[in-house]
C-alpha cells in the first residue's frame, strides 16, 4: 500500500496538471471510493463539477487511472465556491434558531452573522490573541471581513479601519451596528475578468494557502469567545482522513461532517469573474451553506482544526488552522 509521504509527493508533482484539465477543479488526498462505501486504500482524489462519460472527453482530458504509481479516483463535487453569500436553504438547529444567528447580539457570539460593511454577510468565527498586543481580536474570512482584498491597488477592495457590522448588512446590520474595525488580513491571489465558468479554465493563479482576516473589536466587552452551541475552543489539531468536525455558522447553524481529504489543491469562484487557486487545503463532507464562511472548524474535542471559507453542494473546504493563525500572527 503507498504510503500517504508517497502520495504527498506524486501530489505535489502532478497537482498543477491535473488542474489544467477541463472539468477539473481540485485534487487531494482521500479514501478511495468505490459506490457509496470509501475504502481503506489512500488514493489521488480528482474534484471534478461533473463526471462526463469517457466517450465526452478526448484522450488529452482523461484522468488517468494511476499516476506515478498511485491510483486515482475522480469524484463529482458540483460547483465549489466561497461561501460568503445567501444560501437558498437552510436547517434549523436548536442550539440557536437561525433566526437569531441572523439578529444584533452584544455580546456576540462567534457563530452569528457578521461582515465588513460592504459584503452581504458571513460569520463570526473565533476570537483569537494578537501575538504582539495580546489584546483580542475577531477571526473570519478575508471575503467576509475584507471584501476579498488583493495584494495590488486594483484589487484592494477593502482598508484598515473599515468597519464590521454585527449582523451583516445583508441581515440589516448598518454602520450603527459596528461591532469591531479590519484590522489586517492576508491577500487574495486571483485570476480575474474571466468570462467562462471556473472549471474550464486552464490556467490556475499564483497559490493560495488561507483566506483570512482579523478585526478588532470596538469595546471588547461586546465579543465572547464561548462559540454558539459548542463553546470554548480547545487548542489546535491536525486534520486527519475520517476525523469527526463540527462547526457553529450563521446559515446552517451547528452541523457535523468529517474531514475527506487532505493537502487539497483547488479552484474557489468568487464571483464576479475571480477565482482563486488554493493548496494545502481540508476537505470535509458537505455541512455548510452560503453565509457560513468564516465559521471555526474543530473536531468533536473542540480542538480547531480550520476556518471554513468554500465548498459546493457536496463538499465544505477549510484553510488549516495552524496556517492561519501564523499568517496573520495571532494565537487561539
Amino acid at each position: 500500500m503507498v504510503s500517504e509521504i508517497e502520495l504527498r509527493r506524486v501530489l505535489k508533482e502532478h497537482q498543477a496538471r491535473l488542474l489544467a484539465l477541463p472539468n477539473v477543479i481540485g485534487v487531494g488526498i482521500g479514501r478511495k471510493r468505490v459506490g457509496q462505501q470509501d475504502l481503506d486504500q489512500l488514493s489521488l482524489v480528482v474534484m471534478v463539477e461533473h463526471k462526463l462519460p469517457l466517450s465526452a472527453l478526448s484522450a488529452e482530458s482523461v484522468v488517468p487511472k494511476e499516476i506515478g504509481g498511485v491510483l486515482t479516483d475522480v469524484i463529482e463535487v458540483g460547483k465549489v465556491r466561497s461561501l460568503g453569500g445567501l444560501a437558498r436553504q437552510a436547517t434549523e438547529y436548536p442550539d440557536l434558531t437561525l433566526a437569531q444567528r441572523r439578529q444584533r447580539w452584544r455580546p456576540a457570539s462567534p457563530g452569528v452573522s457578521m461582515g465588513h460593511y460592504q459584503i452581504t454577510a458571513g460569520t463570526f468565527g473565533a476570537v483569537v490573541i494578537d501575538q504582539k498586543t495580546k489584546k483580542p481580536l475577531l477571526l473570519s474570512n478575508n471575503h467576509v471581513f475584507a471584501n476579498s482584498s488583493g495584494s495590488g491597488v486594483r484589487q484592494k477592495r477593502a482598508s484598515k479601519g473599515d468597519p464590521i457590522l454585527q449582523p451583516g448588512a445583508y441581515d440589516g446590520g448598518t454602520k450603527e451596528d459596528a461591532i469591531a474595525k479590519l484590522e489586517r488580513f492576508v491577500p487574495l491571489k486571483m485570476l480575474e475578468n474571466f468570462q467562462v465558468e471556473v472549471s474550464a479554465l486552464t490556467e490556475t493563479s499564483a497559490a493560495n494557502y488561507v483566506d483570512a482576516a482579523v478585526a478588532k473589536p470596538i469595546k471588547t466587552e461586546e465579543i465572547t469567545a464561548q462559540i454558539w452551541g459548542i463553546g470554548a475552543p480547545a487548542g489546535i489539531a491536525e486534520a486527519e482522513i475520517g476525523m469527526g468536525v463540527q462547526k457553529s455558522g450563521r446559515t446552517t447553524g451547528c452541523s457535523r461532517g468529517t474531514v475527506q481529504l487532505v493537502e487539497m489543491a483547488v479552484q474557489v469562484d468568487y464571483g464576479e469573474g475571480r477565482a482563486a487557486t488554493f493548496v494545502g487545503q481540508i476537505g470535509c463532507s458537505a455541512m455548510s451553506q452560503g453565509g457560513d464562511s468564516g465559521s471555526l472548524v474543530l473536531d468533536r474535542e473542540k480542538r480547531a482544526v480550520g476556518l471554513l471559507f468554500a465548498g459546493s453542494s457536496s463538499i465544505t473546504i477549510c484553510s488549516p488552522i495552524k496556517l492561519v493563525l501564523e499568517e496573520l500572527k495571532v494565537e487561539l
